[in-house]
């Protein structure tokens, strides 16, 4: 979808890296080892993205790193355009939304890196999930979008348990139900110390 509007492969591959997952940097000549591309090509996208200001550097010892700059009024609606373009909302209109009770998912793999890839590989955290009913749902996204998606489904308790043993640089949260933040939120609220008489 994307390759209709942008003609440039290193912009595309650019966009997928630092716009998919905001955590990703990158600097020019792993950017250019990673995307099979020339530095010249790969520095020509660093800085017009930069001179948008849709980029942010800083410098690292003797490299130049760069991150996508989420603060960009342009960050949210281009996040969105390439999660479109990846299939990841139709995964969560057509599998999550429809699957009961869960409360958590993350990308994992090559596309949490940034990196383009055929797979989307879903960790799925929840109660009570019907794994045959997602097993079905799965094989009706892919055809939509035209991906192999591969999943593990696990229970809270479960999750906790692997979570030491998971590279959590190659994890992105892509989706979390309500009731999560809810918890969250009421749990990081500060206890207020109440005023003795």
């Amino acid at each position: 979808m994307l390759e209709a509007l942008i003609t440039s492969k290193t912009k595309l591959k650019m966009l997928l890296k630092f716009f998919l997952n905001s955590n990703n940097t990158g600097y020019l000549r792993g950017l250019a080892t990673e995307f099979n591309e020339s530095t010249n090509s790969v520095r020509l996208e660093l800085n017009k993205l930069e001179q948008a200001g849709l980029l942010n550097s800083q410098t690292e010892g003797p490299r130049k790193v760069f991150r996508a700059n989420d603060k960009h009024p342009l960050f949210p609606d281009i996040q969105n355009i390439v999660r479109k373009t990846i299939g990841i909302d139709e995964i969560i209109e057509r599998v999550i939304n429809h699957l009961g009770d869960p409360q958590e998912v993350y990308l994992m793999g090559e596309l949490a890196q940034g990196i383009d890839s055929q797979q989307i590989n879903l960790l799925i955290v929840g109660e009570q999930l019907d794994l045959d009913y997602l097993a079905q749902l799965v094989l009706k996204a892919q055809k939509l979008i035209s991906r192999t998606i591969g999943f593990l489904a696990l229970t809270p308790a479960e999750f906790q348990q692997q979570l030491p043993k998971l590279n959590t640089e190659n994890m992105m949260l892509v989706w979390e139900n309500d009731k999560t933040i809810k918890r969250k939120v009421k749990s990081e609220k500060p206890k207020v110390k109440t005023k003795k008489n």
